[in-house]
């Protein structure tokens, strides 16, 4: 049982949580880039563009950190640039390849040498590498962005936006880590782990992928487990309810966290999925075996609504035709409608 969590605060938390209003500028500014292109397979709404390439698929995606990141932990900054772009490509069920950077800094040698070696930690220890970019030395602020190559099959990738009425959603956590000393809403459950097992973390989404275990994907990012479930509904076309009563969670008393900080969190390891039924045992079991705990939590259906439940309780989190949150499926309201 958790005993701070009423399903009314819960969705008024994540609606107005930071991480997912931030989102709400993406569907007019893709209004305003999208160009088709023959070998573009998919790209706005996934973790990454996937692009055709001599019958294969190329994987690509960009990331940045937020300024305050930047200000409150440099080491922690340059480590989570790396780490969040190899989520990205991981899951969409592809291999990282190789990294290029876009650092703006002032004149600080402190910043600059502590994201750099947050960096080439994290390169080291997933072992995709940094192999060129830019540098700004002399900009009135800190700034990180890192853009990753990957690849996979074509038929073998796990997009955001194939979730099907009646999948079952299942959260994948890696639970065995801390809140980060410099941020209350980062879960660190990697910094401490040996290489071979967060690399053994990520190859295991490309595995699911080239089986077909799964019907869609997203990794958890800055809009938090909720977040990350109602945007991977949203360009899905669907809805679904949660229960939070089955959300995998660490001893919170102990790591001294409520429930709503955890809905928010970045975990250091995790991703969001759907999947039949059939398959859901072997993915628990596949999960658990490189360190990380999964569970279902919810339900696929057509509402195009995202509702959340606990103890008999029930509140509405999402309305994605009234109000989406990135406002890239068709025939959705404007993202900053307030519910």
């Amino acid at each position: 049982m958790v005993s701070d969590c009423s399903t009314t605060k819960i969705a008024h938390v994540v609606r107005e949580y930071e991480g997912v209003k931030r989102k709400h500028a993406i569907g007019e500014m893709v209004k305003a880039l999208r160009i088709d292109a023959p070998h573009v397979v998919a790209s706005f709404g996934e973790d990454a563009a996937v692009i055709e390439h001599n019958g294969e698929a190329l994987l690509l995606a960009a990331d940045g950190i937020w300024s305050r990141l930047m200000e409150a932990d440099p080491y922690w900054a340059g480590y989570c640039s790396v780490l969040v772009n190899i989520h990205d490509i991981a899951a969409m069920g592809g291999k990282p390849i190789a990294m290029v950077d876009v650092f703006s800094m002032p004149k600080d040698t402190r910043i600059h040498e502590q994201v750099v070696r947050g960096m080439h930690d994290a390169s080291a220890q997933f072992g995709v590498p940094i192999v060129g970019g830019h540098l700004h030395p002399d900009a009135p602020y800190s700034v990180i962005d890192v853009s990753i190559l990957g690849s996979a099959r074509l038929d073998s990738i796990i997009y955001s936006n194939t979730a099907q009425e009646g999948d079952l959603i299942i959260a994948a956590i890696d639970l065995a880590g801390r809140v980060h000393p410099s941020c209350a809403l980062n879960w660190d459950s990697v910094t401490m782990k040996p290489a071979a097992q967060v690399r053994a973390q990520i190859a295991l989404l490309e595995e699911i992928g080239r089986e077909h275990l799964v019907t869609a994907g997203k990794d958890i990012s800055n809009p938090g487990l909720i977040g990350t479930i109602g945007m991977l509904l949203e360009v899905s076309g669907k809805g679904a309810e949660l229960d939070l009563g089955r959300v995998p969670k660490p001893d919170l008393a102990a790591n001294h966290m409520t429930f709503e900080q955890w809905v928010k969190m970045y975990p250091g390891m995790g991703f969001v999925l759907t999947a039949q039924e059939e398959h859901v045992g072997e993915l628990v079991r596949r999960f658990a075996a490189v360190g990380m705990t999964a569970q279902v939590i919810g339900t696929v259906d057509a509402t195009r609504q995202l509702r959340i439940r606990y103890d008999g309780n029930e509140a509405q989190v999402f309305d994605f035709i009234e109000n989406g949150i990135t406002c890239l499926s068709p025939g959705e309201g404007p993202c900053s409608r307030q519910q």
